[in-house]
């Protein structure tokens, strides 16, 4: 009886037979998901941006690089909290298919930060994306913890917020302009149900698993990628919260000041007038 199994029972069982096959569609994937990736980082972020905004022809080499990657990263995103939120929703039985996106964008990411060290070169970036990569090569090598590395990808929900918090920045908006505050507001929610409140929600999930057979059956090597991984991607995440959150406050603070300045001088106008 399916309901009397655990959820990690579940996914050990169907994911085994699902996912470890190397087939034609998974080829396609890979294949395609690449082309993509590239074509959106050499050509179509450069053609689309020129377009949206004139301001992405002023930015200097180092920047140009860095709006690249974040508009593969946007798109990246998008496309995988789709299907992510899809699968959580409404699929028991997940499937390994979806994982080849995300382990290719990890890995080229990774790629273009090495290459343009310089200018997008950041320690957290490059831990993060190996953990990352290391973790979904166990899923997709060994078919296993397939709902858990899902879940994982909820942490892609700020990303967009995250990108386009450094797009405003580096077009030169005022970190009190309306759009920046209303994208730095959702960039911490988002940030915080996509990262941080679903952290004990995880790990009791993780708790419930150990000791059960199919935990067991995962082997020192698989135990240890879920574990260590996702301890080390949430002191990351934490992390960043910290910081988000120190430059939310900010923010907020310097929009007090502003309203209060405003307010001073709306006053000492009035008594000019009276006088």
């Amino acid at each position: 009886n399916m309901a009397s199994r655990t959820v990690f029972e579940i996914v050990f069982l169907t994911g085994r037979r699902k996912m470890t096959t190397f087939n034609k569609l998974n080829l396609g994937i890979a294949v395609g998901s690449f082309a993509i990736f590239q074509l959106s980082y050499h050509v179509l972020s450069s053609w689309l941006s020129s377009r949206l905004t004139s301001g992405f022809n002023n930015l200097d080499q180092k920047k140009k690089i860095e709006w690249n990657t974040r508009t593969v990263s946007t798109f990246h995103a998008l496309v995988v909290e789709i299907f992510c939120v899809y699968i959580l929703l409404y699929d028991e039985a997940i499937n390994a298919d979806q994982f080849y996106l995300p382990v290719l964008y990890f890995f080229l990411d990774l790629l273009l930060i090495i290459w343009h060290w310089k200018a997008i070169g950041d320690v957290f970036f490059v831990t993060h994306h190996v953990l990352a990569l290391y973790s979904y090569y166990i899923v997709l090598d060994r078919g296993v913890l397939a709902y858990f590395a899902n879940f994982r990808l909820l942490a892609e929900l700020s990303t967009p917020f995250v990108n386009q918090r450094w797009f405003f920045e580096a077009l030169g908006y005022s970190k009190a302009s309306k759009a920046n505050i209303i994208n730095g507001l959702l960039m911490t929610i988002m940030f915080f149900l996509g990262r941080i409140i679903v952290i004990p929600i995880y790990y009791n999930s993780m708790a419930s698993e150990f000791g059960t057979e199919a935990y067991y059956r995962l082997g020192f090597v698989a135990q240890t990628a879920w574990i260590v991984s996702s301890i080390i991607l949430d002191i990351i995440n934490l992390m960043w919260m910290v910081k988000i959150t120190r430059g939310c406050y900010k923010v907020i603070r310097l929009i007090g000041q502003e309203e209060a300045k405003t307010h001073k001088n709306g006053k000492s106008d009035n008594t000019k007038k009276n006088i």
